[in-house]
């Protein structure tokens, strides 16, 4: 049964960009939750929308940049009853189709973004993030 009080599982979806020296863009979560972590871009899904729409509209809107969705890469979950936090975020990838990746929220959710190599990237990743880069590096292992 479903009260006031019941903790529903909310949708986000993130965004793997790499540029032309195969760096990856992160972004400096300046709110919770996971504050002060490197994240890939990304955001919460409106009702009624596409995923695959939201990642585009959450791209612009964060980082500045157009991008066409290339394919899902994974799914990743984040469950936390102690900050009654549930999340299931779709993590694609995506082509950058044009703009110059730029800080479209340095006074709201982004402290920072950088791009960096795929072995050489911070240690203190947002949880959501490590499905993407342990997909990415799994695959170019292979």
């Amino acid at each position: 049964m479903i009260t006031q009080n019941t903790v529903l599982p909310r949708l986000g979806i993130g965004a793997v960009i790499f540029n032309e020296q195969n760096e990856i863009l992160l972004v400096l979560r300046n709110r919770n939750p996971e504050r002060d972590t490197w994240s890939i871009p990304g955001g919460k899904i409106d009702p009624y929308e596409n995923l695959e729409d939201c990642v585009i509209r959450e791209i612009k809107e964060e980082v500045n940049l157009e991008v066409e969705v290339k394919g899902l890469l994974c799914m990743a979950e984040t469950i936390r009853p102690e900050s009654e936090e549930h999340w299931v975020s779709a993590i694609y990838e995506v082509n950058v189709k044009s703009g110059e990746a730029c800080n479209m929220e340095p006074d709201g959710a982004i402290a920072d973004m950088k791009w960096f190599s795929l072995d050489q990237l911070p240690t203190n990743l947002a949880c959501f993030t490590l499905p993407a880069i342990d997909h990415l590096l799994n695959r170019s292992n292979r």
